[in-house]
């Protein structure tokens, strides 16, 4: 909330969007510390609360729950308006709600959060597999199907380059057709994140997630006009994030 105050004393206290997300990174050093406060979940809070909010901060973030915001950047009632869909997949009412989070309730910041070990990005990647066997091989079976790592080191091993290019660019293609009508709501969002890694030849797991984050946040501006205009407006600021589980710390990936 605008009027809280916290004991960090290298942390500036008014509601802008900077000094709000130094505040909600000093909670997240606390939480991987195992020293975090706890402020403003009382009764006092709650009850100054009934008939209205004014949070500072919108985050998107994914459904796990291992992955809450509220606790791992120590946060209280108020302070955060947040959405959570797995993968942090957007969709008209994820829009809506952060829409809402910029144009009535005046959030100054929104974090778009992934995290470390992200079960739908390996969803998304595995059935990729799935999909990639089925265009090389005809088979559509998931328990022998080849991973898509595995397709394209067999593509590239091919002894004619040329050959091999034009196979890749006619799977590639393929796949993304096959994306874009896929019936998983995870497949079809997810999805191109990881294609997009793969072109960039990042199959580390956590370049995907941080691929998967970027291209979370292109999207969110693309298809959502009121966010455009408060970027422009220089109302809101947009940061890429993602948590580690290993060490309870938040990386920054943009800002």
């Amino acid at each position: 909330m605008a009027d809280q105050t916290h004991n960090d004393d290298d942390v500036q206290h008014e509601p802008t969007a900077t000094s709000t997300w130094s505040r909600l990174l000093a909670g997240n050093r606390r939480f991987a510390q195992g020293k975090m406060t706890h402020a403003w979940q009382d009764r006092e809070t709650r009850e100054s609360l009934l008939d209205s909010q004014r949070p500072d901060a919108a985050v998107l973030s994914c459904s796990d729950s291992r992955v809450p915001p509220e606790i791992i950047f120590d946060a209280g009632l108020g302070d955060m308006f947040t959405v959570r869909t797995a993968g942090q997949i957007i969709d008209d009412s994820v829009l809506a709600s952060l829409e809402y989070a910029v144009d009535k309730l005046h959030v100054s910041l929104l974090v778009i959060l992934g995290h470390q070990h992200c079960g739908a990005i390996q969803a998304a990647e595995t059935q990729l597999g799935v999909l990639a066997s089925r265009v090389r091989h005809g088979d559509d079976s998931p328990e022998t199907a080849q991973s898509l790592a595995s397709i394209i080191d067999e593509i590239e091993a091919m002894n004619d380059a040329q050959a091999a290019e034009s196979v890749q660019d006619q799977l590639e293609e393929s796949l993304e057709h096959l994306v874009a009508e896929a019936t998983s709501p995870i497949v079809r969002s997810v999805g191109p994140s990881v294609l997009q890694a793969y072109e960039a030849q990042l199959r580390n797991h956590e370049d995907i997630e941080r691929v998967h984050i970027a291209h979370t946040i292109e999207e969110l501006v693309d298809r959502s006009q009121p966010i455009q205009q408060a970027l422009a407006d220089e109302r809101l600021m947009l940061v890429g994030a993602r948590y580690c589980m290993d060490t309870g710390l938040v990386e920054v990936l943009s800002f």
